[in-house]
């Protein structure tokens, strides 16, 4: 049997019959509704004190709630709408925010909130009133298309030491202070951003550097990673892209093993090939690197560092590497 709602005027006559001291049994033959409707409508708007039933009030609430309908979660609920938006704008994946989030959500519902922002699911135009998040997710794709490769740089060949001799206790993430390097380079730009990470923890580095000459590079990783105590810097996984071949001095100074990858084998390092796509999310491809400061790369650093990661339980870069070393990197 269809349901039809309570109308203003059917409302308005329960009012007068709780002024009369009337039962919900008997308002309800009068208005030729089941008892149990009439006791939800009498309990949502006034449990306290049924004498103060507002009939004007009850039935704007209904309204607004009949409106709500078919809307998401994220449109009706401001305050989570505000701290997904807040998290995104800050580099945080929609996993990650749901999460954490002050209610229950999924990250599916995230993607669909943002893709849902744009006509025909991303297709076409920002609808009114609406604002566009895609450029705050991690891959920035108008649509949700599967993401490629990418494009490989100059590959060199040669006797160099080889990631099939890197011991295996690296590949189980067990240990810290197994880590990996990469350069991150712009066509607009001569200066490029030299990044390390460390494999078991995920805490990044991220250093601008003039060049991409393998002499700056180093500097820059050696620099970076003297800050690291010496038991905690046991090898280091690189391309073989030209400005990384010249490593002995590097393995000298930092007393690190360094192991190459195969060519165009990305999958090799791919934590460091996840950090760089993150590292887009702030400065996209034909950033001019010259024209960002120290101060906001050390600002993405630090949000890198400091927000929870699915494989980590949940826990920060930061937390996870002092936990297992007792070495606070954060300042």
């Amino acid at each position: 049997m269809q349901y039809n709602h309570l109308s203003i005027e059917e409302r308005e006559k329960i009012q007068e019959l709780l002024w009369q001291k009337k039962s919900i049994r008997y308002i309800a033959e009068e208005l030729r509704r089941s008892p149990s409707s009439i006791s939800r409508e009498i309990k949502k708007n006034n449990p306290q004190q049924k004498k103060r039933y507002t009939p004007r009030l009850a039935n704007e609430r209904a309204l607004k709630k009949r409106s709500c309908r078919g809307q998401s979660k994220l449109e009706k609920d401001v305050v989570l709408r505000n701290y997904v938006t807040t998290h995104l704008k800050i580099g945080w994946s929609p996993e990650q925010i749901a999460a954490t989030a002050p209610s229950g959500i999924s990250h599916e519902a995230i993607y669909q909130y943002v893709y849902a922002q744009v006509h025909r699911n991303g297709y076409g135009y920002t609808k009114p009133n609406k604002e566009d998040l895609r450029s705050y997710l991690a891959r920035r794709k108008k649509r949700r298309t599967p993401q490629g490769l990418r494009r490989s740089h100059r590959i060199l060949k040669g006797p160099l030491p080889s990631i099939d001799e890197r011991p295996e206790i690296v590949d189980l993430r067990t240990e810290v202070g197994h880590w990996e390097d990469d350069l991150v380079v712009s066509r607009e730009s001569s200066d490029n951003l030299k990044t390390i990470n460390e494999r078991v923890s995920g805490v990044v580095f991220i250093s601008k550097v003039p060049d991409g000459t393998a002499a700056v590079g180093d500097e820059a990783v050696t620099r970076r990673l003297k800050t690291i105590p010496t038991p905690f810097r046991k090898t280091l996984t690189r391309d073989r892209g030209s400005e990384n071949v010249k490593y002995e001095k590097l393995a000298q100074e930092l007393n690190i093993q360094v192991f190459f990858a195969h060519p165009y084998s990305s999958w090799e390092r791919g934590s460091n090939e996840n950090l760089n796509g993150l590292i887009r999310r702030f400065f996209p491809k034909k950033t001019d690197f010259r024209l960002v400061t120290d101060a906001e790369i050390q600002r993405v650093e630090y949000l890198l560092n400091s927000r929870p990661r699915k494989r980590l339980g949940w826990k920060t870069p930061y937390q996870v590497f002092y936990e297992m070393t007792g070495v606070a990197l954060q300042h």
